[in-house]
């Protein structure tokens, strides 16, 4: 790795702390602020502001040419590295006071991820990769399950914003995925819920309608620790598949599908 992208991680991993730090003041207290955007599944708090704030000024400073993708802010293109964040993917189950959330930061180099720092901070838990260079949980090397059989495997899903008003809501998935799992679980962080199954800590997931700051930094996380990732749907954002490959050759047929030709990443 060049030294202009060991900085690059080491800033984002502070940051990414940094931001975690920030999300805990807000956590389980009464001033979060909640605002809805879509509708009432779709929320934003103060805590997310806050933490997209010490993310985005931290860029401004460090490296004022590179371009940004953020949930809340938008996109700024500037220059060929690309900074995708989620400054707090997991948002209704914080404003729960429910612990799976985290902090996802991907950093792209001509349109190619070769950065992925994601950080839950309630659970301690950081999760890095560098493209090439496998992946890591609290600087220790991880992999994905070696399961084979579907009826071990422990999978998690999610369900789209939109599922108030269309019926296209992933519940065809689920009946059909459900009854040949050993379990199946809804999350509710589609960062935190790949980097699962980079750990082996899950054995699949699956989700629709998902943005390019869900899955940015924690897909490469999970292709580094061998898993396998795929676009089931081409007609709702981004709908992702992320496996061990024995486990995705059979999940995969059991997703409704209508593959794109444009890869995620």
């Amino acid at each position: 790795m060049s030294t202009l992208f060991d900085n690059i991680l080491f800033n984002a991993v502070a940051w990414a702390k940094e931001a975690g730090a920030k999300q805990l003041e807000y956590f389980r207290s009464n001033n979060l602020a909640i605002e809805t955007k879509l509708n009432q599944s779709d929320i934003v708090t103060a805590a997310d502001k806050a933490s997209e704030a010490i993310l985005i000024d931290h860029i401004h400073t460090s490296y004022p040419s590179h371009s940004i993708i953020s949930e809340e802010s938008g996109t700024e293109t500037k220059g060929d590295i690309e900074w995708v964040i989620d400054p707090l993917d997991g948002t209704t189950n914080f404003s729960a006071g429910l612990p799976q959330f985290c902090v996802s930061i991907g950093i792209r180099e001509k349109g190619k991820t070769v950065i992925g720092v994601v950080y839950a901070p309630y659970l301690d838990e950081l999760y890095t990769a560098v493209a090439g260079e496998g992946a890591f949980l609290n600087g220790n090397p991880i992999r994905c399950s070696a399961k084979v059989d579907l009826a071990q495997a422990v999978i998690s899903t999610g369900f789209p914003v939109d599922k108030d008003t269309n019926p296209d809501n992933n519940l065809d998935n689920v009946a059909r995925v459900l009854p040949l799992v050993r379990g199946l679980r809804r999350m509710g962080a589609a960062a935190v819920d790949i980097c699962s199954v980079a750990a082996g800590f899950l054995d699949g997931y699956w989700e629709m309608n998902l943005h390019i700051w869900d899955v940015c930094a924690a897909l490469l996380i999970a292709e580094e620790a061998g898993a396998v990732y795929s676009r089931f749907r081409s007609d709702r954002n981004i709908s992702v598949m992320v496996a061990p490959p024995a486990i995705a050759a059979k999940l995969s047929p059991l997703l409704s599908n209508t593959p794109a030709n444009t890869p995620i990443l």
